[in-house]
């Protein structure tokens, strides 16, 4: 007996050392930091729910909060993806990181700044294009939460660039543990001064969370010596690779990031409080896919940049190895949260002004969004894949498949199935996605071969 759980450890460590240790362990580092993230900003969605409902007042905050957010994961993102690759690539050849870091720096406030001044001077035509029909008092809502929003998308660019520094030197704790300060921020502002600041609480939980973690960011970064800025310079080989891969990333991102809006631009056709009610179905899938891969994706984009370093053969191999992993796991999850989506409805959300009639709505909503979970998982894996290798070119041919077929399946299924053919809407747009990239890596890799 003994012997053969000797052997049962032995092989369980084989599996660890096989499929790289330390991968794993950054991953599993991320995951229960997420978990912990995620866990709160759940309970601060319960919260939400306990005091907005499915409320006009909500609806706005969300819309509000729309273009902040766009602007983050389209233009941030996609530099902290091209950043990341070739920021490996210079400290590998031994180069000026302070200079590169300088010039990264200022890339970044500057386009923060700029991406700022673009939104406050576009609000007006952005809310009469794509929200039409509503009253005064709707739109004036909405930019007074923006207002108030709107520096976040400053402390979020940083916060984002002196993040990707920690995880390149695997500090992914410290990288992680940002996230708490904004689900933290709102919740004691909902809790403690919701009677005081009323329709901007959700706002000012938002701001004053966000530059909190720039703070945390900044004071971990110097005290792990990973912040080294010096006179900036565009010189370098692989500052100019990022500046070329930059706008196919951004590109993309753009493209990609419309869907979201398209979902609210068909939802706000809807009765009041569609884009609320889509919003509380998605919550308990983007808690699930932020679980997955936020540790995924995070680790998984310094890991095939270093390793992309060493040739392409064994970095497909274990893109294949992962992508399997994650599609079954996947599938089976979605499956056993598609079971039980109306109980998790109702234990989560159904209180205060979150009637029954309210879950009897949104749980269906929410197995439409769930059937997407290991598509997604799929594409993320390959989109860090993609940025490592510095193919962010097919990412743009792709997203405007995915764009056009969102606004194609949209205009379908709402008028087939309602609000929750937006949802379904979603889910097969991912399931195109990920076969389209996959076929592309395939094909890619199958021409080095061969060549």
């Amino acid at each position: 007996m003994l012997k053969e759980k000797k052997n049962w450890r032995s092989y369980l460590f084989n599996i660890w050392k096989k499929y790289h240790g330390q991968l794993l362990s950054n991953m599993l580092t991320v995951g229960l930091v997420s978990l912990l993230v995620k866990g709160i900003s759940f309970f601060k969605e319960i919260i939400i729910a306990d005091t907005y409902g499915v409320s006009e007042l909500l609806d706005t905050y969300l819309i509000a909060v729309l273009v902040p957010s766009f602007v983050q994961n389209v233009f941030i993102g996609s530099y902290n993806s091209v950043f990341i690759p070739n920021y490996v690539a210079e400290k590998n050849e031994n180069k000026n990181i302070a200079a590169f870091q300088g010039s990264s720096f200022i890339i970044t406030a500057s386009l923060a700044l700029l991406l700022m001044v673009i939104t406050y001077i576009g609000i007006d035509f952005y809310l009469e294009v794509l929200f039409p029909g509503h009253e005064t008092q709707y739109y004036q809502l909405i930019k007074v939460q923006l207002w108030v929003i709107l520096p976040c998308m400053f402390f979020w660019a940083v916060s984002s660039l002196i993040s990707g520094l920690l995880m390149v030197e695997d500090e992914y704790l410290h990288s992680s543990l940002q996230g708490l300060f904004v689900p933290v921020s709102t919740i004691i502002f909902l809790v403690f001064f919701h009677e005081r600041f009323q329709e901007i609480t959700l706002a000012l939980g938002m701001l004053i969370g966000s530059a909190l973690s720039l703070i945390y960011l900044l004071f971990v970064g110097f005290l792990k010596n990973v912040i080294h800025i010096s006179k900036p310079s565009f010189e370098s080989r692989n500052i100019k690779i990022l500046l070329q891969q930059f706008p196919a990333k951004i590109s993309s991102g753009l493209i990609h990031g419309l869907n979201p809006m398209v979902d609210q631009f068909y939802s706000a056709k809807l009765a009041a409080g569609a884009i609320a009610s889509l919003n509380y179905g998605s919550k308990i899938p983007v808690v699930i896919l932020g679980l997955i891969s936020i540790p995924v994706g995070s680790t998984l984009l310094p890991y095939f940049s270093k390793k992309s370093l060493e040739g392409s053969k064994e970095l497909f191999k274990n893109l294949k190895k992962v992508l399997a992993a994650g599609l079954g796991f996947g599938s089976l999850l979605a499956i056993l949260l598609i079971v039980f989506s109306k109980l998790t409805i109702s234990l989560f959300f159904e209180r205060g002004t979150f009637t029954s009639s309210d879950t009897n709505q949104v749980y269906v909503i929410q197995q439409m969004y769930l059937i997407q979970i290991p598509f997604y998982i799929s594409a993320i894996v390959m989109n860090k894949y993609l940025n490592a290798i510095n193919k962010n070119n097919f990412l743009v041919l792709s997203s405007v498949v995915n764009l056009i077929l969102n606004i194609i399946l949209n205009y379908a299924f709402l008028k087939l199935m309602g609000i929750k053919g937006i949802a379904l809407a979603t889910s097969i747009v991912y399931l195109v996605n990920a076969l389209i990239i996959y076929l592309y890596i395939k094909k890619t890799h199958t021409n080095k071969i061969t060549s």
